[in-house]
């Protein structure tokens, strides 16, 4: 793999407790949809125990202008650093990593189960399979507590309209701590909200991706339903 500087152009909340960072895109950098990176930073204020690296999926889409990275602000070193960095701080990218990355046959549907900070590679798997008119089936499950927790909601959502082969699903199950309305599922990602828009859970190839108990729960919920281990593919993310 290769090591890239990056130069941060601004960075944003997308959602509560949630950031975006956006980056110039390096010269040479060639990703795929779905894969992952390691940001350093580099002579940071601060520093702790857990080092001055992260692994970050890219929550953009390869075709994107900018290098997009989400994370959650957790209270460390790396974090408050991160959350306070001007435009023009220059970190360091090795990468690419991973295959998390969307299958090639066209004639098996691809089906995400993702939560929380999770969703950023299936933002880049959708957006990117989107913008190449791919002849996939996709299926997007996304669950939140709230809308105010749901990272890249609007991008994913709003992808839907337009595109007869794309389907998304949001559920939240904390509506009654939301202050916004909601007018699709609620509670968590069950095999019987799976089977509202899926006639036969054995054909599609499944992504998991988002914390690890939830990613565990997912596969449980799957096995038992008769999905074949080879169709399930996962990426968990950890706390930081």
């Amino acid at each position: 793999m290769s090591e890239y500087t990056v130069k941060l152009k601004f960075s944003r909340e997308i959602a509560e407790g949630t950031m975006a960072f956006h980056f110039e895109k390096p010269a040479g950098l060639s990703f795929k949809a779905g894969q992952f990176g390691n940001l350093t930073l580099l002579n940071p204020a601060e520093t702790d125990a857990e080092g001055n690296t992260r692994a970050f999926s890219f929550a953009s889409a390869p075709y994107e202008d900018d290098l997009i990275f989400a994370a959650r602000m957790r209270d460390t070193a790396f974090k408050r650093v991160l959350k306070t960095m001007q435009p023009g701080t220059e970190l360091m990218l090795d990468g690419p990593y991973g295959s998390f990355t969307l299958h090639n046959k066209a004639s098996v549907p691809a089906v995400f189960l993702t939560g929380g900070i999770g969703v950023t590679p299936v933002r880049s798997i959708v957006l990117q399979a989107l913008h190449d008119q791919v002849p996939h089936r996709i299926l997007v499950f996304y669950a939140n507590r709230r809308p105010e927790d749901a990272a890249f909601l609007d991008d994913l959502s709003a992808a839907h309209a337009a595109n007869p082969s794309y389907t998304f699903v949001g559920t939240m199950a904390e509506m009654e701590k939301s202050s916004r309305e909601w007018h699709g599922e609620t509670g968590f990602i069950k095999k019987a909200m799976l089977l509202k828009f899926l006639d036969d859970l054995t054909l599609p190839i499944f992504y998991l991706d988002g914390p690890a108990p939830m990613v565990k729960a997912m596969r449980d919920m799957l096995s038992a339903a008769g999905v074949d281990e080879d169709n399930i593919r996962t990426e968990e993310f950890s706390g930081y």
